[in-house]
């Protein structure tokens, strides 16, 4: 796996001297990483399968998953909502759920053999969105502003609000655990996220008061604080760990709470370096995700997993959201426009990791298929689908509206 590493390194490098001219020609980061990650991938299968199932990528996996959730927590610019608290709240509190729960039951009637933890675990793999694949969308003009913030606020958030979910069905379907029904499972997911929610708390209200009163005074600097913001994530997590609680939910609470705490929002400089750090995970993910790409070609074609994510990238997203959004202020054509952009990407692949890893035989390797057809679904109907809808959008909008 060393020649892999260092032919990944070598990619995000030379990526990182071209983005530039790769972004004017529509090839993303993400993109390429998958490219390299599918050629190195060919040839080293059994290495794959074989790293993907160790403790050490199980902790490499959840702090990557850590620094995400920090950086999502915080980066919504103009408070929490932006101020669309009415339509995110709709989208994450009614909308994701009702997703999940019609994965759930579409996974039930295609793979009856498969318990409901599995199941669930598949539904949180392939409903959480992340826009950094499609990135080019958040700055296409032909769609509205609002609709680019709000579908901004859901990726920010909704990984977050799902991974106590996603522990729990963890929980359930895991092979070694002693979790013999939901209620077993609860009993062991919500004393973990208890101390998730109180780790994440106090790193990040203590983080944030210290850094309020070390910028009052004059103590910090800028280079120290934007160092300070990758630490904080993963002290969030260690402590979480350290009491038997989740990390990554921890580090996801840390965020919020640190933002709240400020005395001044973090400005985009103090964000930079972590932000940059989660950029940078994020390639080493995709990288990952090509290399499992093709690793799941052992496994057969699976007609079943293939049509639920296919549904959870079209329909089971575009009716729960353009319901929840009834009654709101957006006009019809918003609702769909933002029902029918709802990228897969890290989120979904970290999960997806983290559910092999911790699961054994068939079952792992039917979360791992559902990640993949999922997440290479999302790239090639939302690659190419975003540039299609923008140009619907501007077919069926309101004469003179603004963007």
């Amino acid at each position: 796996m060393t020649t892999s590493v260092l032919i990944a390194l070598v990619v995000i490098v030379g990526w990182s001297l071209v983005a530039g001219r790769l972004a004017r020609l529509r090839i993303s980061g993400p993109l390429l990483m998958v490219t390299a990650g599918i050629a190195i991938g060919l040839g080293t299968r059994n290495d794959i399968g074989q790293t993907l199932n160790t403790v050490a990528a199980e902790k490499v996996v959840e702090l990557i998953l850590a620094v995400l959730l920090f950086v999502d927590a915080t980066e919504v610019k103009g408070g929490y909502f932006a101020g669309e608290r009415r339509t995110s709240v709709r989208l994450l509190l009614i909308a994701m759920p009702l997703s999940i729960g019609a994965a759930l039951l579409a996974g039930a009637a295609l793979l009856p053999s498969l318990s409901i933890g599995v199941l669930l675990l598949i539904a949180c793999i392939a409903i959480p969105i992340d826009l950094a694949p499609t990135s080019s969308m958040v700055r296409d003009q032909r769609i509205p502003v609002r609709v680019r913030n709000v579908l901004n606020i859901e990726s920010g958030y909704n990984d977050g609000i799902v991974a106590p979910l996603f522990i729990f069905a963890l929980t359930l379907a895991g092979d070694h655990s002693h979790a013999e029904g939901p209620a077993d499972a609860l009993e062991t997911a919500v004393p973990s996220a208890f101390y998730a929610i109180l780790a994440g708390g106090v790193v990040g209200v203590v983080a944030a008061w210290l850094t309020n009163h070390s910028m009052a005074r004059g103590f910090a600097t800028q280079q120290s604080i934007r160092i300070s913001l990758v630490i904080f994530p993963l002290l969030a997590y260690g402590l979480a760990t350290e009491l038997h609680g989740n990390g990554f939910v921890a580090a996801f609470i840390c965020g919020i709470a640190y933002k709240a705490a400020r005395s001044t929002q973090p400005t985009e400089s103090e964000l930079s370096l972590v932000d940059d750090a989660s950029v940078l995970a994020a390639l080493a993910m995709w990288f990952v995700f090509g290399c499992t790409a093709v690793l799941v070609l052992e496994f057969g074609f699976v007609w079943q997993i293939i049509v639920l994510a296919l549904a959870a990238l079209t329909v089971l997203r575009i009716v729960p959201v353009y319901m929840s959004l009834l009654g709101t202020t957006l006009s019809r054509t918003d609702r769909l426009v933002i029902g029918m952009l709802g990228p897969r990407g890290t989120a979904s692949i970290v999960f997806g990791l983290l559910a092999y890893n911790a699961l054994d035989g068939e079952i792992a390797n039917d979360t791992l298929y559902a990640m993949t057809v999922t997440v290479l679904g999302s790239v090639v109907i939302h690659g190419i689908g975003s540039t299609l809808v923008a140009q619907w959008y501007e077919r069926h909008s309101a004469p003179g509206r603004t963007t």
